[in-house]
């Protein structure tokens, strides 16, 4: 059934493997000359963030699909095993890993924007999938970062297909509003057809609908999708299943930080738990708990479990 899972297999996440430089920076940027910011170099994208968050949960084994660049292969896998992660990274030939440069405003809101390289895992193909992947799992995530080139999009077909042969259930996390808009909405809705799991945030649950209300959004898109939880931010979470919202779970109290990867959080988290065959009420929680811990600290992952000696960040 949608929303329970097979606890006792693994979770394969597929998605992106990212270099993030996060600039922190008070107040508004100073265009044509320098603005004072706190900068640093950390592991990221949504797929791998995703994996690390749910790799927190104890007796959760979670595997990792991303592709990266030779230039900085050994560091990202290094990154995920001291998370806790099984990663199986594909080392591209002519791209480099890709880099986003997050600007963090440190005012109330530690709002962020993003500056996208997204290379080599852009570049993540069918070539690069295998069925013998899903031996042992239980659920398979899929980032949405995904959908947004063709390469990927073929995988995203393989490994649907591969799950649906299996009766694995699928759950997909959009990612972004600006590259959704660009792919555009039936099409983005059209290559998800099949999918048991959505967690959308609340931008993008109300662009993927037209609705401007983010619950009449969530249980629109549960018409369609057996279970949808939109990622409200500080207003916690929906949780909606044919096609009515069924709970709306409170956030946890957060003093900002840096607001980047707790979407990543919430989605690890609530995956975790639904894996230990948690309600999806209750995955909800465990989501806001872990979006709560995410933007208290700098960077889109937790602290990793264990830091081997060599794994020193850039």
């Amino acid at each position: 059934m949608a929303g329970t899972g097979g606890a006792g297999g693994a979770l394969l996440v597929v998605g992106d493997v990212i270099t993030d430089v996060v600039a922190r920076h008070r107040g508004p940027l100073a265009p044509g000359t320098d603005t004072a910011a706190v900068v640093r170099t950390v592991p990221g994208g949504a797929g791998a963030n995703v994996a690390c968050w749910a790799a927190r949960r104890d007796g959760t084994e979670v595997r990792f699909l991303g592709r990266v660049g030779a230039d900085s292969a050994a560091w990202h896998e290094r990154e995920l095993v001291a998370s806790g992660v099984r990663p199986r990274l594909v080392v591209d030939p002519r791209a480099s890993t890709g880099t986003v440069v997050c600007l963090v405003d440190t005012g109330a809101s530690a709002e962020r924007t993003f500056l996208t390289d997204s290379g080599a895992s852009l570049r993540l193909d069918a070539d690069d999938w295998s069925p013998a992947l899903l031996d042992g799992v239980a659920r398979l995530h899929l980032s949405g970062y995904l959908f947004f080139s063709a390469p990927c999009r073929a995988l995203v077909s393989v490994a649907m297909e591969s799950a649906r042969a299996r009766g694995v259930p699928v759950s997909v996390d959009p990612a972004s509003v600006g590259f959704l808009a660009e792919l555009g909405v039936n099409r983005f809705l059209s290559l998800t057809e099949g999918v048991d799991v959505l967690l959308p945030s609340r931008d993008e649950a109300c662009l993927l609908t037209g609705l401007p209300d983010t619950a009449d959004a969530a249980a629109k898109l549960s018409r369609h999708i057996p279970l949808v939880v939109v990622k409200q931010g500080d207003a916690g979470a929906l949780v909606a299943r044919s096609g009515a919202v069924r709970a709306r779970v409170p956030a946890e109290s957060a003093t900002p930080v840096d607001t980047t990867g707790a979407g990543d959080a919430f989605t690890g988290a609530f995956l975790a738990a639904l894996l230990a065959g948690g309600r999806p009420e209750e995955a909800a929680a465990e989501g806001c708990r872990a979006g709560a811990r995410a933007v208290e600290q700098v960077g889109g992952r937790p602290e990793p479990r264990s830091r081997p000696p060599g794994t020193a960040r850039p």
